[in-house]
């Protein structure tokens, strides 16, 4: 018999003393609902049961709450711009201990060098990094990605352990239409026995049928009660999502009852570090969830036995003897207010603090992932010869976009001019993988605000070219030019300097600085869109800008090969009075 086995068996039995005894707790039970007051120990890692057990440490918890270790069934680490180390130590210690990530931005620029890293960073952390590898990289065949993944390139990586599955698959046409790739992709992950995750916005009836027959099994991408309720009809699991830019779950939670909240979860998707230490993570969905109603035995396990059988992540999402002691106690079952973390029985972090920093891997060659071409004169040039320009229109707090025609004042050559166009901004993006050059510039509606000066930045979705926005040529290029210097990052200018900057050399994407110092350095920038640059307040300066480049999401959108009409799904001339 394996001796860390028996040594197991002896600690339950109390014949050898237990790691740890946390005594005055009120246990959550996920199993049978409501909350019992009893000992729980632990020992090996894992749950030895509910008795008074002698034990070498013991933690009095003061009659809080204890749950099972929060789990977010659906987050792109490098959307935090923190590498997987710097993540765990923002995210522990508000109580969530394993992750379901697609490292879909990643895989955008480096391919499967970018899920390997992803991997290989998180191995070994406290907090349990799943992933799901990346469907659609590009996200559509118009886009100009730093890789490209087949079901060939993923079949290395399936069969690896901590490998959950394949990510979220976008190219729903692909699905629907019965696309070899596609369906090659899928199959994959059927032959391993894993999950494949669904990104289905809108979708329905017969075409949703097809969605969910091909095993696309989840979705976070509803916006609706009824899109919810349909898909979780369809036996598919549904994620309340909660993040930065879409905030879905109150909306949504309308759909939720005390039966087929089995079949949902709770997920970030996206979520900046300010807005995590600010609001909170998987704990801040539990304390929205309660206060609109909802019981909160059922929300608990949405944040964590849901998500654990949802991806087959055995001995998790509850308390139990032989369960794995990630464990979580809160002040109460309404604020949940985190006030100590264990991962694997180990003490992580206590009163919202780590008590260490975590080692982080050297991303290596994912730190010169910027390879732009030399602008050429005048890279923003745009010429609208009929006086009639196709506009991209924004909306409050929401990715989709407008096609928008509006009559442009030009030169005599038919060239915009900024200062024949008041409350008119341009918008380009330029392809920084392969210095190929290729540059689409176009026209944005300038209730995004944005007035003396440019933003660049290379985080923009989902194929992380660089987009610049701004009222001036030359404020464009410097916020680009600085972008590139920086290995990839957030920059603004204005009147010919660099007003403030964040580097992300890793991919592009991400820092390996703290998540308070590139907090912090977010909010100065955030301020400045405020106070300098007046950016619109329904609006985020900085995601709005980056989702604007992504061509899967109604209705005019701008790629490095220039407008995209994502409802005709063809490009389109900036020139209206062009066919």
């Amino acid at each position: 018999m394996d001796g860390k086995f028996r040594l197991f068996l002896d600690q339950a039995a109390g014949r050898a003393p237990a790691d740890l005894r946390i005594d005055n707790a009120r246990v959550l039970d996920v199993f049978g609902g409501g909350v019992r007051e009893c000992p729980v120990c632990v020992g090996q890692g894992r749950i030895l049961g509910f008795s008074a057990l002698e034990a070498r440490q013991v933690f009095d918890a003061g009659g809080r709450c204890l749950l099972p270790g929060l789990i977010d069934s659906h987050v792109h680490i490098e959307s935090s711009m923190l590498c997987p180390a710097r993540f765990a130590e923002i995210v522990l210690p508000f109580g969530t201990t394993t992750v379901i990530a697609d490292p879909h931005e990643i895989a955008n620029v480096q391919g499967v060098a970018g899920v390997r890293y992803m991997l290989e960073a998180s191995a070994g952390l406290p907090l349990d990094v799943r992933v799901m590898l990346s469907s659609c990289v590009p996200a559509l065949p118009v886009e100009d990605a730093g890789a490209v993944l087949e079901a060939a390139d993923l079949a290395e990586l399936m069969s690896d352990p901590r490998v959950a599955g394949l990510g979220e698959m976008m190219n729903v046409p692909g699905v629907l239409n019965a696309d070899t790739g596609t369906l090659a992709k899928i199959r994959l992950a059927a032959a391993h026995g894993k999950r494949v995750d669904g990104h289905s916005p809108g979708l329905a009836g017969r075409d949703l049928d097809v969605y969910a027959a091909a095993g696309v099994s989840t979705d976070h991408e509803c916006s609706t009660p009824e899109e919810a309720l349909e898909r979780i009809r369809r036996g598919m699991y549904v994620m309340l999502r909660e993040g930065s830019a879409a905030r879905d779950l109150l909306r949504l939670l309308p759909a939720v009852d005390s039966v087929n909240a089995r079949r949902c979860l709770f997920c970030t998707d996206d979520r900046q570090p300010a807005d995590i230490l600010e609001r909170g993570h998987i704990n801040s969905h539990l304390r929205m969830a309660v206060a609109a109603g909802l019981d909160p035995v059922d929300a608990v396990r949405m944040a964590t036995l849901n998500a654990a059988e949802c991806y087959g992540l055995r001995g998790k999402g509850g308390i139990a003897p032989g369960w794995l002691a990630d464990l979580v106690l809160v002040d109460d079952l309404q604020d949940f207010r985190v006030r100590a973390v264990w991962a694997g029985g180990r003490l992580a972090a206590e009163n919202g603090r780590m008590l260490s920093e975590l080692p982080q891997r050297d991303p290596g060659a994912l730190r010169g992932s910027v390879r732009l071409a030399p602008l050429p004169e005048n890279p923003f040039e745009l010429r609208v010869p009929s006086g009639r320009a196709r506009v991209i229109g924004i909306q409050p707090h929401s990715l989709v976009t407008t096609c928008d025609i509006r009559e442009v004042r030009t030169s005599a050559e038919g060239v915009f001019d900024f200062a024949l166009n008041p409350g008119l901004l341009k918008i380009a993006v330029l392809e920084r993988h392969h210095a190929t050059g290729k540059t689409g510039v176009g026209l944005l509606d300038g209730r995004y605000g944005l007035r003396g000066g440019a933003i660049a930045t290379s985080v923009a979705h989902d194929s992380h070219n660089i987009v610049v926005a701004g009222d001036n040529d030359a404020d464009m290029r410097l916020a680009v030019e600085e972008t590139a210097r920086l290995g990839g990052g957030v920059v603004m200018a204005a009147r010919g300097r660099v007003l403030a900057s964040l580097a992300l050399p890793i991919g592009g994407l991400m820092s390996d600085q703290s998540a308070a110092g590139v907090a912090d350095t977010l909010r100065e920038l955030l301020r400045l869109a405020r106070t300098h640059y007046h950016i619109w307040d329904q609006a985020d300066a900085f995601m709005t800008l980056s989702f604007l480049a992504l061509p899967v999401i109604p209705e005019l959108k701008i790629t490095a090969r220039g407008l995209f009409d994502v409802s005709a799904f063809r490009f389109v001339d900036v020139d209206a009075g062009r066919r």
